[in-house]
């Protein structure tokens, strides 16, 4: 009975020890309570804490919305979850960005740099997961790999997983591997910034809808 004990709280430590192990390095980006540590740069989209989570909801006429870490990171692993209260809304993560210099009275200039789409799937899949450069080119997955996929699901939480290591960025969505993108051009003009939750400007219409949770990083080396 002893060695049996004895054996169970070693495994009890060893499995302690890799869970720690594991979770090493990681930080937690949003503390589920308040939005401490980050900061409105453009738009007049609203973003709350409820439940949670971070939701960001639309305004008429309003630009592109970003909310945005106060700390810059160039080389990290990111996951978070995210969804998409209404399908009619297309979102996206942006990651090393930056802002422009600001125009007339605005407080910040324009944000721009790397981003991860968000977008609901459809009847005839879509481009999440993809990476766009936001005020800064357009797309910069290659149009011969802009394939719609469902990998995202509609009405539900959808996990992210984002690598950035040097001109490196890959992107899954759900444990699946939808973005291996390597631009060197990019990575020089945009080599570390900020990460930024984005709604997206939809003119008269809406309002809609998206929410983040659990969103947690890790740097690299």
């Amino acid at each position: 009975m002893r060695n049996l004990k004895a054996v169970l709280t070693a495994l009890f430590l060893f499995l302690a020890f890799a869970s720690f192990a594991q979770q090493k390095g990681w930080v937690t980006l949003f503390n589920g309570e308040n939005l401490d540590g980050w900061i409105q740069k453009n738009g007049q989209a609203t973003y709350i804490v409820e439940d949670g989570m971070i939701v960001g909801t639309t305004t008429k006429d309003s630009p592109n919305s970003f909310l945005c870490t106060q700390k810059d990171y160039g080389n990290f692993e990111l996951e978070f979850d995210v969804k998409l209260l209404d399908n009619e809304l297309n979102s996206g993560v942006q990651i090393r960005s930056t802002t422009k210099e600001p125009e007339g009275d605005e407080k910040f200039g324009r944000v721009n740099g790397p981003q991860v789409e968000i977008e609901a799937s459809g009847e005839k899949g879509a481009e999440a997961g993809y990476i766009y450069g936001e005020a800064c080119g357009g797309w910069m997955t290659p149009k011969e790999e802009l394939i719609p996929h469902k990998t995202f699901r509609d009405g539900a939480w959808n996990t992210y997983r984002i690598v950035a290591n040097g001109a490196r960025i890959q992107t899954w969505i759900n444990g699946e591997p939808i973005s291996d993108l390597v631009d060197k051009e990019k990575f020089e003009s945009h080599p570390k910034g900020f990460i930024g939750l984005q709604v997206h400007g939809v003119g008269q219409r809406g309002p809609f809808q998206v929410a983040w949770k659990n969103i947690k990083l890790k740097e690299l080396e």
